[in-house]
């Protein structure tokens, strides 16, 4: 889609609007990824609170989004039930998100230096009975994912990736703690506010698709624990401070934990209003090796749910190559190209 060349068409502001758009499901940490990065490079230090703020909502987009996972695993193996369900609960995540900012997939929530909104005493109740229905809901589906004997039969054992496979192809979030890499950026990279508040990163071992519904469901529990505490825990203050005009000539790096795994933006500055350059990996692009070696040995049956396992967000890829079947040989598609085939 060319999202990293429009970046430098635009100045640092808008630039928030193009990462609210790389992914409709994870449009929240694409923001907060954006915005700590050209924070960083203009030294724009943010209030606590906003940085409250934004792990907030960056946890209940992980709950709304490895719902929807669930969802989307139950119907690829034809549990249109289990589907239904769990997308109906999803749909209570969505209107907090809509109460806090307004909208229910791109938030517009993040601003350089601070947030847009803030959270007032009136949400809290909202905001914690809804956690308790979500908490209720996570555990039954935990229960429903580890002792339905069709979940078991067609997850159990399936598209295997092994520790070993996993730190080789440098595999990210969910896919790479269901094979027993315990790493997760919010508890040892932390940013936004989770530096001041417990994570305990879940890990499976088995590596199958039944781990990846595991990590993820635990996860989803993970993370009702976490916006109690951060609820709790949030300080006064204000909720954003100015953002300059022109920003410094110099390049800056960050990473996030979005739902699928771990996300890195890089900005470089020439000095001026507008980025020189952007290059944004997603977890899918990282994620992408894994996929071929959880589908070896596969039956076509299984194809769609191993795919699945990973959480595959395809728009995030942002590439296209064209592989030659007989030779093996690849190669990039041009610009031209894509035009002519449009033509």
């Amino acid at each position: 889609r060319g999202i990293e060349k429009a970046f430098q068409e635009k100045n640092f502001d808008r630039a928030i609007y193009l990462a609210e758009r790389i992914c409709g499901i994870c449009s929240g940490i694409h923001t907060i990824a954006c915005v700590e990065t050209i924070e960083q490079l203009a030294e724009v230090e943010t209030p606590q609170r906003a940085e409250y703020i934004r792990t907030i909502v960056g946890e209940l987009e992980r709950v709304h989004s490895h719902l929807l996972w669930a969802g989307i695993a139950a119907h690829e193996i034809g549990f249109m039930t289990l589907f239904q369900l769990t997308w109906r609960d999803r749909e209570h995540v969505l209107d907090v998100l809509e109460m806090l900012t307004g909208n229910r997939v791109n938030y517009a929530a993040n601003t350089i230096g601070g947030v847009r909104f803030d959270i007032e005493p009136k949400h809290v109740d909202k905001i914690s009975k809804t956690l308790d229905k979500l908490e209720e809901d996570a555990k039954h589906y935990m229960d429903v994912f580890t002792s339905d004997q069709t979940i078991i039969a067609r997850c159990k054992g399936e598209g295997v990736l092994s520790k070993e496979d996993a730190l080789k192809l440098s595999t990210v979030g969910p896919t790479a703690r269901a094979s027993g890499v315990d790493f997760d950026v919010r508890r040892d990279d932390p940013y936004a506010a989770y530096d001041e508040l417990d994570v305990d990163v879940k890990t499976a071992k088995e590596g199958d698709v039944l781990a990846n519904a595991k990590v993820r469901l635990l996860e989803t529990l993970e993370s009702i624990k976490i916006l109690r505490n951060a609820v709790d825990q949030m300080p006064e203050g204000d909720i954003a401070v100015r953002a300059p005009n022109e920003y410094p000539e110099a390049e800056t790096t960050n990473r996030v934990e979005a739902p699928r795994g771990e996300l890195f933006y890089h900005f470089k500055s020439d000095g001026g209003e507008n980025p020189a350059r952007v290059k944004i990996r997603t977890p899918t692009m990282a994620n992408i090796p894994a996929i071929v070696e959880k589908l070896k040995g596969e039956t076509v049956a299984e194809v769609p749910i191993v795919v699945a396992s990973i959480d595959p967000c395809f728009c995030c890829t942002e590439r296209v190559t064209v592989v030659d079947k007989d030779s093996g040989k690849t190669r990039t598609v041009t610009k031209q190209e894509m035009r002519e085939m449009r033509e």
